[in-house]
């Protein structure tokens, strides 16, 4: 067996930590789901049944936002992945956009819950704890790829990059912000205040309303978070990361005052 910085080989296979922590990831997020599930009156196996349509949708998603917003880290463009198809594939090289994952998620949970009669609604809110959980393990993969870095910093937690994946323009400076690591811990203290609240104000609350607390609270700190980033996804002079989260927050946040002030209130004695 024989280890690199970014995986191991075990005789003719080369295994990604990258490929690790996102399987860690999606296997978290679904025993989480699958457990907090029970009280929608979700059972764990069909948790476990929309996990396909959950995945490959959400991959998909994932790697498109990825080639069609590709960050300045990568030394990619729309333009190489158009050319090279093939590469498109390789997501075990890393390249995974979160909001498309989400999107793409949302996408493939719609088609399971039209197919099979379910009320998408109780799926996004028991989903949504567990999807910042499986996005905090996600991240660890950045720190193998060497991505997903911040600006330049000489702080004590500051993580040292290889020359060759440093950025141009930043080829003399050795030490960052562990960007990845923020968000790490960003999306773990994420996850603690949703089931917080869905324990703490279950009975106030309407069905997707988890979810909508969930696209403020992760857009808000993903908004702050790019601030840091060096490799942004511009597009005629803007980052659109930081824009969609904005635009996804503010939305998110009309959303849920809308729905408690004009609609109609949830009766608590049934």
């Amino acid at each position: 067996m024989e280890f690199y910085s970014y995986g191991f080989v075990i005789g003719p296979f080369l295994i990604h930590y990258y490929s690790l922590c996102f399987l860690a990831g999606v296997f978290s997020a679904t025993l989480l789901a699958s457990r907090t599930g029970k009280k929608r009156g979700i059972a764990p196996d069909t948790i476990w049944s929309c996990l396909f349509w959950l995945l490959i949708a959400g991959i998909i998603g994932a790697r498109l936002w990825h080639v069609f917003l590709p960050s300045k880290s990568s030394g990619l463009t729309l333009s190489y992945y158009l050319h090279n198809p093939v590469k498109i594939l390789q997501v075990w090289n890393g390249g995974l956009g979160i909001p498309g994952a989400i999107l793409g998620g949302y996408i493939g949970l719609w088609l399971f819950c039209r197919k099979y009669g379910f009320k998408i609604s109780k799926f996004t809110d028991t989903i949504s704890p567990g999807l910042a959980l499986g996005q905090a393990i996600g991240r660890l993969g950045n720190y193998f790829n060497q991505e997903l870095y911040g600006a330049p910093s000489d702080l004590p937690w500051a993580i040292t990059i290889d020359p060759q994946y440093r950025i141009p323009g930043f080829e003399q400076q050795a030490t960052y912000h562990p960007l990845f690591l923020y968000e790490l811990i960003y999306n773990l203290l994420n996850m603690g205040f949703l089931l917080w609240v869905d324990h703490r104000f279950g009975k106030r609350l309407k069905d997707g309303d988890i979810f909508l607390i969930y696209l403020i609270v992760y857009p808000v700190g993903r908004f702050f978070l790019e601030f840091l980033r060096l490799d942004t996804a511009m597009v005629g002079g803007l980052d659109m990361n930081q824009l969609i989260m904005g635009v996804t927050a503010v939305c998110a946040a009309a959303g849920l005052i809308i729905r408690h002030t004009f609609q109609p209130k949830r009766d608590l004695t049934k």
